[in-house]
């Protein structure tokens, strides 16, 4: 895992070059059938001067088009706007290969609207190559996921109208229970079910608990079934590969095919901006043949998408560098283990995987005005909460942490 840290002049260097390679409407070069332009001129003006230090924003007013995948061949990517599609698939390749070890040129993927569309996409690949290479029917193939899952999952199963498989969980650990994978699994072969879609989550949203992978492969294998397992690490992507050396989340294991991994998430970058990798050899399951104006027709759920968003992540990595990003999480990790240092101290339960930032703290110990006063986010706004999180972000300053502990204190200082 290692990637050159550059300067943000290079950076910059780097982003308005790729610029000068897109077709520039202003330019004499015309685009008659191209159905797009440059942002509205009424609000958005080209030569506003601090652009020429802004290459992230310079990107928004040009407006280039990512539609498509572009690490298929050379045809799949448009000549209009080949300079910043280059440094999309430059971030594909530096993802899944630097941070997820895949072979050299051996995956698949782009930047799509964020984790729900990602996870979705994966859903519909399986969906799909279990049909056609099994010739399977939407009544034979199941989404296998736990209960405490992305909603993407059951929304992804609705949309492809295939059955969902919800595992439940240890309520203390946030393991998968043996027992719930086995009767499970066990039922829906007896309903005829062949063909199983896995979602293991490299941090779940609300506990940070990562699923254990090879257990969920080994099991699957087992069974003697066709299986696929899609890795959702929407949050843990751009961390626990940072913090966790033995991470079994890699594209060495021969479990995973493919992955989800938000930037605007842990990465800071703009809404909008998930990544969907997958191992050569499936992605063409899901070609839109009729996109036949498109170069190298259509892959993705979302069509049309901004090459700003893939500028972004790719600035975000390269301006870092592998060791500066390696220190950056493992610095936000330093700061949820003191908070849990004296969490314990107090005596208040709390659940948290050791290589994330994220704690979830049983709700007996929080009251509604300190859940409100600090905006913690609960498990359930239908139901009773459960659990409350704190997710240390570079926006959480140790005053606010200082003042929740004063608050925290003093109300559990009145219970006893």
């Amino acid at each position: 895992m290692y990637w050159k840290k550059q300067s943000h002049e290079e950076v910059k260097k780097a982003i308005f070059a790729a610029l000068d390679k897109n077709h520039n409407y202003r330019g004499e070069s015309p685009a008659l059938g191209v159905p797009g332009t440059y942002l509205d001129t009424t609000e958005f003006y080209h030569d506003a001067p601090f652009l020429k230090d802004a290459p992230f924003m310079s990107v928004m007013v040009q407006n280039p088009n990512h539609i498509g995948i572009h690490t298929l061949s050379e045809q799949s990517v448009l000549p209009l706007f080949a300079g910043t599609q280059q440094i999309e698939r430059d971030l594909i390749k530096l993802t899944a290969e630097q941070i997820f070890a895949g072979e050299a040129d051996q995956q698949d993927g782009y930047v799509a609207t964020g984790g729900t569309e990602a996870n979705i996409q994966a859903i519909w690949v399986y969906r799909n190559y279990f049909r056609n290479e099994f010739k399977a029917s939407i009544e034979e193939i199941a989404v296998v996921y736990s209960e405490d899952s992305h909603y993407s999952m059951p929304k992804g199963a609705n949309l492809l109208n295939l059955h969902s498989i919800v595992l439940e969980v240890d309520m203390d650990s946030r393991m998968i229970t043996e027992d719930s994978l086995q009767h499970s699994i066990e039922q829906a072969k007896a309903e005829g079910y062949k063909y199983f879609i896995v979602v293991a989550n490299l941090s779940t949203t609300m506990f940070g608990s990562v699923d254990d992978v090879n257990r969920l492969g080994e099991y699957f294998s087992a069974q003697q079934v066709e299986f696929k397992i899609h890795v959702d690490a929407a949050y843990g992507g751009f961390i626990y590969p940072f913090t966790n050396e033995d991470s079994a989340y890699t594209f060495k294991n021969p479990y995973i095919t493919s992955i989800t991994s938000d930037g605007h998430k842990m990465l800071q970058t703009p809404y909008g901006t998930g990544l969907f990798l997958i191992r050569k050899g499936y992605i063409h399951h899901v070609c839109t043949e009729e996109a036949q104006y498109i170069p190298g027709k259509d892959y993705t759920l979302s069509g049309s998408r901004s090459g700003a968003n893939a500028v972004s992540m790719w600035m975000i990595l390269k301006v870092h560098g592998s060791e500066g990003w390696k220190y950056k999480m493992e610095s936000l990790c330093d700061r949820t283990e003191r908070i849990c240092i004296k969490l314990e101290r107090m005596g208040v339960a709390f659940y948290r995987n050791p290589f994330l930032n994220i704690i979830s703290i049983k709700s007996e110990f929080i009251s509604q005005r300190l859940a409100t006063k600090y905006n913690l986010v609960a498990d359930s706004y239908e139901n009773d909460a459960k659990w409350y999180k704190i997710v240390v972000m570079h926006h959480v300053r140790q005053g606010a942490l200082d003042s929740f502990f004063l608050d925290l204190e003093g109300e559990l200082r009145s219970k006893k």
